[in-house]
């Protein structure tokens, strides 16, 4: 029988296609599967244990700890010297960390009462070795250091002032980690309206006292930077976690830069994950690279707390919707928006090794005991 070749290509066509209706679904749920193997989804939010290691909690109420559970989070609440004395906030943190074992850790501090004396350093090594006998698993150092403290001729005292060297060395002889909030974002030395973060145009404008673009005789943005790389060049054993992305969140490659100086440093990213988005509008290569390069560097925080006249429900509220959103961020390559400024951007779809070492083994290595 003759068959020309009209018909034979015909028939090859229809094969084809009957060939690529029966393969193409199996072969789209192979993909799906090893994408599921590689990479979280959206929905596994709740399903992954997760660390907030930047809370502060003052108040007994646990609804803010009953919410953290829901989104299967662990908590580091953080003592701070910012007015609230630190001994209530410790009492505090004692009473929810021994009714939530596995939930809540603690992060002692110090105040600078007596500072300039002979007082200072031996009540500071005493109330340091207490809190950590107690349990503390960090210190905080806050930014009055740098930013409000003066020393008796009316100089400002940076952190890399040799009258905290002492209680460094003991800290990093207790295997206790530093967390360090010194400086400001650079946006604290910008007008207003030239801050890129909503959030800090509204921080700044409630706190005047911190925005340096309105107090020029303070020391710089450069200056408190170098004091905390002085103070870490001093102490290279020192394990330290520099809070806010180390306040070098306007830029990826100034964080890299330190990163690479100081082995012993690692950052939290409390209240500074849309720096991070606002960088990724311009390059979101850079800021996924960097990602991926510091995964063993970078540990999920939020910066957000209570005190005993909040409204726990909208704090609550407010924190869900935060986690949720910086969990799509780093999980998918959505396109998003966020309050904090107008621009779209998309999501980094970081693999699941790299969210879990975020969300929580670096967590545990950066803060043993926690």
């Amino acid at each position: 029988m003759k068959i020309c070749l009209r018909t034979i290509i015909v028939r090859l066509y229809a094969g084809c296609i009957l060939l690529q209706s029966c393969v193409a679904p199996e072969s789209k749920k192979a993909i799906g599967n090893i994408d599921s193997a590689t990479y979280y989804s959206a929905a596994d939010f709740t399903k992954v244990e997760k660390y907030d290691t930047h809370v502060h909690i003052n108040s007994d109420d646990s609804t803010f700890i009953d919410q953290a559970k829901k989104d299967n989070f662990r908590l580091l609440t953080i003592n701070v010297n910012s007015g609230h004395p630190i001994a209530e906030q410790r009492r505090i943190a004692l009473i929810l960390t021994k009714k939530f074992p596995d939930r809540l850790a603690f992060a002692t501090t110090f105040n600078l009462e007596n500072w300039g004396t002979e007082k200072w350093q031996p009540q500071t090594i005493a109330y340091l070795k207490e809190s950590f006998e107690k349990g503390a698993v960090a210190v905080k150092i806050w930014k009055n250091i740098g930013m409000e403290l003066k020393d008796a001729n009316g100089k400002w005292v940076m952190i890399d002032d040799a009258r905290f060297d002492t209680i460094l060395n003991f800290i990093e002889k207790s295997n206790i980690t530093v967390l360090g909030h010194l400086g400001e974002p650079r946006n604290a030395w910008l007008a207003t309206d030239s801050m890129t973060i909503a959030g800090d145009k509204r921080y700044f404008t409630e706190h005047p006292q911190y925005h340096q673009f309105l107090h020029k005789e303070n020391p710089s943005y450069e200056d408190q930077i170098r004091a905390r790389d002085n103070m870490l060049s001093k102490h290279p054993h020192l394990r330290f976690v520099g809070a806010h992305l180390g306040s070098l969140e306007w830029n990826v490659d100034e964080l890299a830069k330190r990163l690479d100086k100081f082995p012993n440093m690692a950052v939290d990213m409390a209240a500074r994950i849309p720096h991070l988005q606002v960088q990724s509008v311009k390059n979101w290569q850079k800021v996924h690279d960097f990602i991926i390069k510091y995964q063993d560097r970078l540990v999920y925080a939020t910066d957000h707390g209570v005190e005993p006249k909040s409204n726990f429900a909208e704090v609550n509220k407010e924190v869900h919707d935060v986690r949720i959103s910086d969990w799509k961020f780093f999980v998918t390559d959505e396109e998003m928006t966020v309050p904090d400024f107008s621009e779209k951007f998309k999501g980094l779809k970081l693999p699941k090794e790299v969210i879990d070492k975020i969300y929580r083994t670096n967590a545990e290595k950066w803060f043993p005991g926690i």
